[in-house]
């Protein structure tokens, strides 16, 4: 059985030769062999399940199996299922889950079960967006999965715990693929500028407008192809037909920022600019002006600045600059970080933003800072005397005879245990002998009076007064 394949004129011969120049760039510029495909090095390294599938190295007795691919956009899962097929001379029937239905999905499954009895052909099928099919459309999958009358190379950019059904999932192998390197990224788009295939070295592309092509794409190979696609286009347009048009055309900012309708933002990620938009995001986070605080957010995602990264100083900011004054802050910004990294971009944005507006909005202190480095302080300067005695430990050798205290509610002289007191407060000296004396007059921790802070200020003083009388 044979089906529309988007690919059949890309690639499909070894030297190169008969692309189809009418197909899109990004279709034009498929790798043809596990050599051409950028990123990913994790998944395809020798030996690994993927790699093995699509090199068809597999055991005469288990077969093939079947594979889930789950990433972002533009990361190469149409390739790799491609591959899978052609590489191991195999048959390739593509369906998107967004068109077809149950009774395209046995067709194909007839066909294969044909292809295999009749001429001992095995079937990849691609099933492109495997989350918009219901549950009964899976269960129409799995008689042809289960007896390897088909290969499914299934895609999806949803987690497949929630989006596909479990009897598929444990018929197959779950590969998760990483969204590219803005390394990556650029190799793909060089390789187009001089591929045959691809611009073929028409093309003299500027770097300041290569960087702009890496920083818009956010890991997304397609999304890097089709702009510079259209940026070509932009630059065919200035150029004059007739005796003076250059071989080699100037591809320029200005024509990247026309195609794609998209002003380049003037941020280095790696230089002062960087710096500069990072400080001022994080001190207006501080000041607590939630509009210049989303505006750096957005300078930040626009150039192409790593999410990750923007998450963490949000963390950083809500232990910070907001401590106690909200608790909660800190737990919105610990979950925008471990969700932006599940998610990437470009949904990590709403995720961040919802951080921002928190610690922007919530009363501000910074106690904990400032009580941590005022202690760290007074440990550089030396006031690192010995560990009062009731207090010292007692799970080590010749601990008794040092006349040491208990953990737990042990009982040893001169230690009073907190859990054996009626207000659950012990009141005994736990500093050394030289700063009990001198936090009596001062101390680390001093909380302001904003936000939730201000209720912990009348229990603050009364355990002062509790633990530093004299």
């Amino acid at each position: 059985m044979t089906s529309f394949d988007l690919f059949a004129s890309a690639g499909g011969e070894p030297d190169g030769g008969g692309a189809d120049l009418q197909a899109p760039l990004a279709v034009r510029m498929r790798p043809r062999d596990l050599d051409e495909v950028r990123g990913q090095q994790e998944v395809l390294r020798p030996g690994s399940p993927l790699r093995r599938l699509v090199e068809g190295s597999v055991s005469a007795v288990t077969g093939p199996m079947s594979a889930i691919l789950w990433g972002p956009p533009g990361t190469g899962k149409t390739t790799l299922a491609h591959l899978v097929a052609t590489a191991a001379d195999r048959d390739f029937v593509q369906l998107s889950a967004v068109t077809a239905g149950v009774k395209d999905v046995r067709a194909a499954m007839e066909g294969a079960a044909r292809a295999r009895s009749l001429y001992g052909r095995q079937t990849v099928l691609f099933l492109d967006e495997i989350h918009r099919f219901s549950k009964a459309q899976q269960d129409a999958l799995l008689p042809g999965v289960e007896n390897r009358e088909v290969v499914l190379v299934a895609a999806t950019t949803e987690n497949p715990s929630f989006s596909v059904i479990a009897p598929l999932l444990s018929r197959s192998i779950l590969v998760t693929l990483e969204s590219l390197t803005r390394e990556e990224v650029g190799e793909v788009i060089d390789a187009a500028l001089t591929d045959e295939r691809g611009l073929a070295g028409g093309y003299d592309l500027a770097d300041e407008a290569r960087d702009h092509l890496v920083a818009i794409a956010g890991g997304d190979a397609r999304r890097a192809l089709t702009s510079l696609e259209a940026a070509a286009g932009v630059a065919d347009g200035d150029v004059p037909f007739g005796p003076d048009t250059p071989k080699t055309i100037p591809l320029t900012l200005a024509h990247v920022e026309q195609a794609v309708a998209r002003a380049a933002v003037r941020y280095d990620r790696t230089g002062d600019q960087h710096y500069d938009v990072a400080s001022a995001f994080i001190k207006s986070m501080r000041g607590s002006d939630v509009d210049a605080a989303l505006h750096y957010l957005a300078r930040q995602l626009e150039a192409g600045e790593d999410p990750r990264f923007i998450a963490r100083r949000i963390v950083i900011a809500a232990s910070e600059d907001v401590g106690l004054g909200d608790p909660t802050a800190l737990q919105t910004a610990v979950a925008a970080m471990h969700a932006v990294a599940q998610i990437g971009m470009p949904e990590a944005r709403i995720i961040l933003a919802q951080a921002v507006v928190h610690n922007a909005l919530a009363p501000k202190s910074n106690a904990a800072y400032t009580g941590i480095n005022e202690a760290i302080a007074d440990v550089r300067a030396g006031k690192v005397q010995a560990v009062p005695a009731h207090l010292r430990g007692s799970g080590y050798t010749q601990a008794s005879d040092r006349a040491a205290g208990a953990s737990g509610g042990a009982k040893v002289e001169g230690y009073v245990y907190a859990h054996d007191q009626p207000d659950g407060v012990a009141t005994q000296q736990y500093l050394p002998d030289d700063l009990h004396a001198e936090l009596a007059e001062r101390s680390y921790y001093r909380p302001t009076d904003r936000g939730f802070e201000a209720r912990l200020q009348d229990r603050w003083a009364w355990l002062r007064e509790r633990l530093r009388r004299r």
